[in-house]
């Protein structure tokens, strides 16, 4: 399906070619991400529990680990990333994740604080005004989660539901799973039984892929992302602001004081948000522009370009000086939220014992745009019976020379 987005102020068709459907194929990735070595087999999958839920669920913990001993480690528990280790300059690894040393951190402390670390986030990732939407000639009341709009996929989203986990058996110089989820219809006020399918693929050239699937049987809305803080230097290592990053946006979608999109697409140009070039995010940090000043930091939607395709294209670079750590995010989803951990105040601390502070980590979730139900300038995330919502995002790992 063809979205209607036609950005007011920018050249006509930029956008228009946003697809909110994209299939990733193997042979599309390859062309795009470095080529994967054809001898090795498939690393290590490990299982072990991770605690229990009040109402008698038992959580696992699950490790992924490459022949180049990358690991990713994420529970069943909201799909929630919990670590992912890499190695730095001198080769040394380090955790590079936000997160906590246990399951209480997640269900007590992720919740009240309003965190996700790590999580799979729906069933519609962002916001969604006076939480409610209008669809088909319905109108669909949610729980107000960030009064008077709904976050993150209200009370009990994804990230606070139990995934089934299975190995996936028939990968090649890669380890992987594949996560799912049946969704009954009304499920925190949303229409349809929609079943979602997410797979985390380790491959040998360090490189993370999640793809996201869902099918439904009713009209409904959809956005898929995932929630995880990056510190490149380190979990626990302090500020990210000496952090250079990059976006491949020439637009955003400024909001009011509420985070709420205004439903305009702006030029980045002239404004803290320009990242096309590489940029410390602690530079204009302080900025006393208003959109800055409305989210205390970053947490904005970067229209991503060029428009989406087939396979994932290049969204963002992250590189950490200090650790010589790198990363870059390719996606077929059109935009991605970029958030300074604002919200961080000291009140929580993770599994290095340190607490966490504004700025201590950085979430890079690609998605569709907030509140997008409220907009028909921007990519529709209505999906209907007979459709199905497929998007990739790669984490690539890597290490400057």
């Amino acid at each position: 399906m063809t979205s209607r987005l036609v950005p007011p102020a920018a050249p006509r068709g930029l956008l228009a070619r946003l697809s909110r459907s994209a299939t990733l194929g193997m042979a599309a990735l390859a062309a795009l991400l470095p080529p994967l070595s054809h001898a090795a087999p498939a690393g290590a999958f490990e299982a072990e529990p991770f605690g229990t839920l009040a109402d008698g669920q038992k959580v696992s913990r699950y490790t992924l680990r490459n022949k180049a001993g990358l690991t990713v480690q994420f529970l069943s528990y909201g799909g929630v990333i919990t670590a992912i280790s890499t190695p730095d300059k001198t080769g040394k690894q380090a955790n590079i994740v936000l997160g906590f040393p246990t399951l209480e951190g997640y269900t007590r402390d992720s919740a009240e604080g309003s965190l996700f670390f790590g999580a799979l986030v729906g069933r519609y990732a962002n916001r969604i005004a006076g939480a409610s939407f209008d669809l088909d000639g319905t109108t669909y009341h949610l729980p107000a989660t960030e009064p008077p709009n709904t976050l993150h996929g209200g009370r009990n989203g994804f990230d606070k539901k139990i995934w089934s986990v299975k190995k996936l058996s028939d990968l090649t110089n890669a380890t992987g799973a594949e996560l799912t989820l049946v969704s009954p219809d009304g499920d925190e006020g949303f229409p349809g039984t929609l079943t979602v399918r997410v797979s985390y693929i380790l491959d040998d050239s360090n490189r993370l892929s999640i793809r996201y699937r869902a099918s439904t049987d009713r009209p409904t809305v959809l956005n898929l992302t995932n929630h995880s803080y990056f510190n490149l230097s380190g979990e626990g290592s302090g500020t990210v602001e000496n952090h250079v990053l990059t976006l491949n946006a020439e637009h955003y979608t400024p909001t009011d004081d509420a985070s709420i999109p205004t439903g305009d697409i702006a030029k980045v140009e002239n404004t803290p948000l320009d990242f096309r070039t590489p940029t410390r995010i602690g530079e204009r940090l302080r900025s006393t522009f208003g959109q800055m000043r409305h989210a205390h930091g970053y947490d904005h939607n970067w229209v991503l370009s060029p428009p989406t395709g087939p396979a994932p294209r290049l969204a963002a670079t992250l590189t950490d000086p200090a650790s010589g750590r790198t990363l870059s995010v390719f996606t077929t989803q059109p935009g991605i939220q970029v958030y300074t951990g604002n919200s961080l105040d000291g009140r929580y601390a993770g599994p290095s014992g340190q607490t966490y502070r504004q700025t201590d980590g950085i979430a890079l979730e690609t998605q569709f745009f907030p509140d997008s139900p409220h907009h028909a300038n921007f990519p529709s995330t209505v999906l209907r019976p007979g459709e199905e919502f497929d998007h990739t995002t790669v984490f690539a790992f890597g290490v400057e020379p």
